[in-house]
């Protein structure tokens, strides 16, 4: 089967678009090249509707959440949040504030999510510089970067404050959301305990970011976890979703709901594996993380994109690295060297 999208009209931000006649499909504005974000809104019951991740905070999105509540006519019942992203959990404090109901999500993603969102409170940030420089950035890049936290309060600004309580989505655990039951199903890699929910009895997939059609999530090593290594995990939570049925209709966060979850799936491993066989080939000679962008990335980088960029070659490298296949080492600059071995 290959990946085709639903024949739906795409909904504009602050209207609804019926996936399903029980499942509505709305669009956030975001602020970057991926300039939007899908949200869910599934019949809860009679009376209200259960929302799948809640969109960035920023004003133009609380005023667009405003004005499609007034065309609902029914509230929400519960705020679920597939992870901690500023996109996905932004305006969750909003709407749960707003309708005094309870918010669902994974453990890791909620702490982490409150975390991130309290900004360093203080706390020293020459491990940041320290990460850029293992990555081989230039001592301009390092400076700038160093410049532009100190200018921006981090991505706190786009999250309203975290509700303080949370119901707990684990592996194994099964939601209610009207009539039907919607199993949590984890990934890792793009962040610390995606949730995914998945409905048997419908064949109805929300994957969130861990499985989008036509791009790849970023897959990232940052300086909060330079050790991490997030596309072992990433690569080994997505076959479990070739147990799923190939029928089955994925509604992801980015582009539009579609057929083909296997392919998708398929398409995605592929596509880390080649950029490993690309590094491999690459660094029979030793490089640096920033050295290995070209080979990764053939389009241009703004300063956004960069950011992720250089996560993502980190990713690769270290799987690389903790797989035995590559050396690391640290050269006189403070750079981080990846040798195959």
């Amino acid at each position: 089967m290959t990946v085709t999208f639903i024949d739906v009209p795409i909904p504009e931000p602050g209207s609804v678009q019926n996936v399903t006649p029980d499942i509505l499909w709305l669009r956030m504005p975001l602020p970057f090249d991926l300039d939007h974000i899908n949200l869910y809104l599934l019949e809860d019951g009679e009376h209200g509707y259960a929302l799948i991740d809640t969109g960035i905070g920023t004003r133009r999105v609380e005023e667009l959440w405003d004005e499609l509540l007034a065309k609902l006519h029914k509230p929400i019942t519960k705020v679920i949040v597939t992870h901690m992203h500023p996109d996905h959990i932004g305006m969750a404090g909003y709407l749960v504030e707003k309708f005094r109901v309870p918010m669902y999500m994974s453990h890791s993603e909620y702490f982490v999510g409150r975390a991130l969102s309290a900004g360093g409170r203080g706390a020293s940030d020459w491990q940041d510089d320290e990460y850029l420089v293992r990555c081989g950035m230039s001592s301009e890049y390092v400076a700038t970067a160093k410049q532009n936290r100190k200018e921006n309060k981090g991505v706190g600004q786009v999250i309203r404050p975290i509700p303080l309580q949370y119901e707990r989505l684990q592996k194994g655990d099964s939601i209610d959301i009207g009539e039907g039951q919607w199993q949590v199903i984890i990934g890792r890699g793009h962040s610390p305990e995606h949730v995914c929910l998945y409905s048997e009895e419908r064949q109805i997939l929300i994957s969130g970011d861990h499985v989008l059609p036509g791009i790849s999530p970023n897959i990232g090593v940052y300086s909060t976890e330079p050790n991490a290594n997030s596309l072992s995990q990433y690569l080994s939570t997505l076959p479990q979703f070739l147990e799923l049925s190939e029928n089955t209709l994925v509604l992801p966060s980015h582009k539009q709901p579609f057929h083909g979850l296997h392919t998708r799936v398929n398409e995605l491993i592929e596509h880390h594996h080649l950029h490993l066989d690309n590094l491999r080939e690459f660094c029979h000679q030793g490089k640096t993380i920033n050295d290995c962008l070209p080979v990764l990335f053939k389009r241009k980088l703004n300063s956004h994109n960069l950011f992720f960029a250089i996560a993502e070659a980190f990713s690769h490298l270290n799987y690389l690295y903790f797989a035995g296949e590559f050396s690391r080492e640290i050269n006189e600059k403070g750079q981080f060297i990846f040798t195959t071995k």
